[in-house]
């Protein structure tokens, strides 16, 4: 049975997507750009919109019953991959070994022309009391 995960603020809800969906024990999060609580892109380059798409992730992971910890396969979507090392750096402080299998594409541009980087997951939901 598939189960719709639902964070607040849900700025996909108006497009009729999910952040995600809970298949089993697989969560499949939507991607997840640098966009504030509000909606808008941050401001302060490609690393501050990837903070804040890794943090926007974290929480749709987290509201799915996942964790970064968790994430088995990423794609990160960029519109410069002259932002390569930056995506690495991101990945350092966002995830720790093993390491999440992993795309990067680099693509014309996003939902929103400011937006630099979107990334989506599958993630492991673990069993309650399972590390």
């Amino acid at each position: 049975m598939l189960e719709r995960v639902v964070t607040r603020p849900d700025n996909y809800e108006p497009f009729l997507l999910s952040q995600g969906i809970k298949f089993g024990n697989l969560l499949f999060i939507s991607g997840q750009a640098g966009a504030a609580d509000d909606g808008k892109i941050v401001s302060g380059g490609f690393l501050a919109q990837g903070e804040q798409a890794f943090a926007n992730l974290q929480r749709a992971l987290e509201a799915g019953g996942s964790s970064l910890q968790d994430v088995i396969k990423v794609t990160i979507f960029v519109t410069d991959m002259s932002h390569f090392a930056d995506v690495v750096a991101l990945r350092r402080k966002f995830f720790s070994a093993p390491y999440p299998a992993d795309t990067i594409a680099e693509i014309k541009t996003l939902y929103d022309p400011a937006a630099m980087i979107e990334i989506e997951a599958i993630a492991a939901i673990r069993p309650a009391g399972e590390k």
